[in-house]
């Protein structure tokens, strides 16, 4: 099981909360607690990339931003981490 950083829940709460979604929908969609997923909606909401309203949130202009370079560089760490992974592999067999 990985484990999950700051940024890595950001992007969870903020792809759940795309369309619009109740606190309980982001509980369980982005696999978090209601305690803790209170100061998250707080911590989006202070950086401007989630609007509370009627209680609903909904993931701001900059949020899709945020979630798009965050996309963008996973791809690139994927990638990265998968090429690392093969030459270490091919490396193993050569030195077996």
């Amino acid at each position: 099981m990985k484990i999950r950083g700051k940024m890595d829940i950001y992007a969870d709460v903020l792809r759940v909360a795309t369309g619009g979604a109740k606190k309980t929908r982001i509980v369980y969609g982005a696999n978090l607690n209601f305690e803790i997923v209170k100061r998250y909606l707080s911590e989006l909401i202070e950086l401007g990339l989630l609007v509370a309203s009627d209680g609903l949130y909904r993931t701001t202009e900059r949020g899709l931003i945020f979630l798009e370079r965050y996309d963008d560089l996973a791809s690139i760490l994927d990638s990265d981490l998968l090429a690392i992974e093969r030459a270490g592999e091919v490396y193993n067999v050569v030195q077996g």
